[in-house]
């Protein structure tokens, strides 16, 4: 039984060689879509445990972020900007969403369009949450300019 643990945490060291060899690989290749080698790129760089799997899916031309694939750009960083303002703690989620935001703004022809997009519904989104009272200190500083005495 000992060796047999022993074999595989030699095994380790050499697979996961392999794997982020083949992640840089997949990372490189323009022919993937940008928002899956994003992903690769961040897990390689975290050092995921799901890296082994996304290369493997990757690898047999699976797309990892379908349900990132909209009919437009607007629905897309309406998904992006969901995913990263939700509520719950889920790092790896919200970061790789807001790597794949990036990444789309910076490779689109018109990035200050989908910046001012995704700032329209990242207020929204936290509007809904009220995240640390924003919409009543905006309404405040509102009502300031309102009613100026």
């Amino acid at each position: 039984m000992v060796n047999n643990g022993s074999a595989s945490v030699r095994e380790t060291p050499h697979v996961n060689a392999a794997i982020k060899r083949r992640a840089e690989s997949l990372i490189n290749d323009k022919l993937i879509d940008g928002p899956s080698r994003a992903i690769i790129r961040y897990g390689l760089e975290t050092d995921d445990p799901w890296l082994g799997e996304l290369v493997r899916r990757v690898d047999a031309g699976e797309t990892i972020v379908d349900n990132l694939y909209v009919t437009s750009d607007e629905e897309q960083i309406e998904t992006l900007t969901t995913l990263i303002c939700r509520e719950g703690d889920e790092p790896a989620t919200k970061a790789s969403a807001l790597l794949v935001l990036m990444a789309t703004l910076e490779n689109s022809p018109h990035p200050k369009l989908l910046a001012n997009t995704a700032k329209h519904f990242a207020f929204n989104r936290c509007g809904e949450l009220n995240l640390h009272g924003m919409v009543d200190a905006e309404i405040k500083t509102l009502a300031g300019e309102f009613f100026v005495s």
